[in-house]
């Protein structure tokens, strides 16, 4: 029965099978360098066997789980590998497109970035007691936002999907550093402002500079220098 479903369903079930580990994962619902099984996974997604078989593959070939001879499957193991690696990997990504971005990027774009942030920052200003749990959530969304919409202009689905694979390795490397909390939510909005300004004087020298300061403060976050 399961191997007839997913040989029905085929990509549809793959891709949601993809989307409910990777929301597990990033809930910490899994957690980095933990021991996993078929089973638990099956537990876990609510999918068929034969939907996570075709799955591990995947996950194997974008480094989100590795097979370790007689113990099983594990999940990512984070360390000071991963976090050089992923941020490397941003900064190469990143540097090349947001340079292209400054140039190619529509001002309306620009001035919805920016409305975004800014609207992040009045509203920080209001609560004086203590930036709210919503507030934290939005301004992650504003974050995320602001990268992906450089990447994704390019319009190139292989750089896309590449750095897509590497956020989600990011977002794993030492989650209380790299996810916003209520008292990064300030400095960061002050950095991405500073990128912002940095593209619309559509100078890329600018951009490609701002950028990189922002990803090297992220990275020295991750790494618990900040």
């Amino acid at each position: 029965m399961d191997d007839a479903i997913a040989g029905r369903d085929g990509p549809n079930l793959r891709e949601k099978a993809y989307d409910r580990f990777t929301h597990h994962l990033l809930a910490r619902d899994i957690r980095p360098g933990q021991f996993v099984s078929q089973r638990q996974l099956v537990e876990l997604t609510g999918l068929s066997l034969a939907a996570i078989r075709e799955l591990i593959p995947r996950l194997e070939s974008e480094g989100l789980i590795k097979t370790v001879p007689q113990r099983g499957m594990q999940v990512a193991h984070v360390d000071l590998n991963l976090i050089r690696d992923a941020f490397q990997f941003r900064l190469f990504m990143e540097r090349e497109a947001v340079a292209i971005f400054t140039t190619e990027a529509s001002d309306a774009t620009l001035a919805r970035l920016r409305q975004d942030h800014e609207s992040v920052v009045a509203e920080a200003a209001i609560h004086k007691g203590g930036i709210t749990p919503d507030l934290v959530v939005r301004a992650q969304a504003v974050d995320w936002d602001l990268h992906w919409t450089i990447i994704s202009s390019l319009g190139n689905a292989i750089i896309a999907d590449a750095y897509r694979v590497n956020s989600i390795k990011v977002r794993l490397i030492r989650q209380e550093q790299t996810l916003l909390s209520d008292a990064l939510v300030m400095p960061v909005m002050r950095e991405h402002l500073t990128v912002i300004k940095a593209i619309e004087t559509r100078d890329p020298t600018r951009a490609v500079a701002a950028i990189d300061d922002h990803i090297n403060s992220a990275r020295s976050r991750a790494l618990g220098l900040r």
